[in-house]
């Protein structure tokens, strides 16, 4: 049976939001109750991104076939209440780690989640990094609470879409 996310055991442990320059980096460390080949395989596909990540309205794959690197997603998200589109591209793909990379003109975002196990328990420290673009580098410091808020709720709602696996 699951084990709630408010189960201090599992809870998820900031690790704190950095601002360097135009980029901004957000660091959490998740442990879920569930097999690491069983979490990787269903984070791989950036397309489930829509179940436990507040920000996205849609992700859609754009390209066919298995996951493997090179695989491509159109991910569309709300953040703050400004529609954004990134196309993201799996640049690894190796059984303790995943790193993608979403661009647009405003903005690269990569996304690198590496796992580690003890017995049935996985620990994923998610690391997130957003580097604005042209005059949108002016904007990162101000954007860091921002950034901060959503990665306490993609904590909370990763949590609970991994416990359910």
């Amino acid at each position: 049976m699951p084990t709630s996310s408010l189960d201090t055991r599992r809870r998820s442990s900031p690790l704190g939001t950095e601002t360097k320059g135009s980029a901004v980096k957000v660091q959490r460390t998740i442990r879920v109750d569930r097999p690491q080949h069983t979490v990787v395989a269903y984070l791989a596909d950036f397309g489930n991104a829509v179940q436990w990540d507040p920000g996205t309205m849609s992700c859609m794959r754009t390209d066919q076939g298995p996951i493997v690197v090179g695989s491509t997603w159109r991910n569309v998200s709300d953040f703050n209440g400004r529609i954004t589109e990134l196309d993201y591209r799996l640049e690894r793909l190796e059984p303790a780690r995943l790193t993608f990379v979403g661009h647009n003109k405003q903005a690269t975002a990569t996304d690198d989640l590496r796992f580690s196990t003890d017995e049935a328990t996985t620990t994923i420290t998610y690391n997130a990094e957003i580097t604005f673009n042209g005059l949108l580098r002016l904007a990162g410091p101000l954007l860091r609470r921002g950034f901060e808020t959503l990665a306490d709720e993609v904590e909370t709602s990763l949590t609970t879409a991994l416990e359910t696996l």
